[in-house]
């Protein structure tokens, strides 16, 4: 019979505390899915970036692939089929900020003073890490001592992404989309 041979015995090594913030990494939450309140906070600061004229950090709101839509006529279901008021992928609103900054944007000497109202905001359908915000808008641009008022509805795709809510798509659709509408420069 062969002898059993004795397992060596390990040295116990005294338990670490484990460092500061690994349990926390370890256990972050799944994505909750977009609430209400979220949403809402979400386009507010929105609102206040377009204000501020901070359209570098409101141009940061927009994902990669993201596009921003404000139709020509009440309904209308595609920006290929008819011409829009404002079609940007994220390419021409990289363009669009980049023209509101030069100091050379003859069509904002003097720059516009805005400010926006939002209101009436809803989620018409939501995923795990998306949803579609419905909301109503009122802005009013004063520029060279002439006041304009613009109202509609705004429609807002948000993804989250890596904890931060982003825009997808952002679709604003003016009352008065179909009248005589004087250079629009400003986003909505």
């Amino acid at each position: 019979m062969a002898k059993r041979q004795k397992r060596a015995r390990v040295p116990t090594v005294p338990r670490r505390r484990p460092l500061a913030g690994v349990r926390r990494i370890a256990r972050l939450p799944a994505p909750q899915p977009l609430d209400l309140r979220h949403c809402e906070l979400f386009l507010q600061n929105e609102a206040r970036l377009l204000d501020d004229g901070k359209f570098d950090d409101w141009l940061a709101l927009f994902t990669s692939e993201a596009w921003y839509w404000v139709p020509s006529q009440p309904g209308q279901a595609d920006p290929f089929e008819t011409v829009s008021l404002i079609y940007d992928d994220r390419r021409l609103l990289e363009t669009r900020v980049r023209r509101l900054a030069s100091p050379r944007m003859y069509s904002q000497e003097p720059r516009s003073r805005t400010t926006r109202i939002i209101g009436n905001v809803t989620i018409e359908e939501s995923g795990k890490t998306s949803c579609t915000v419905r909301s109503k808008f009122m802005m009013i641009e004063y520029r060279r001592e002439q006041q304009r008022l613009f109202g509609g509805t705004a429609l807002h795709g948000l993804v989250q992404d890596q904890g931060r809510i982003m825009i997808a798509w952002k679709r604003v659709d003016l009352v008065n989309c179909d009248a005589p509408l004087d250079g629009i420069t400003i986003p909505f």
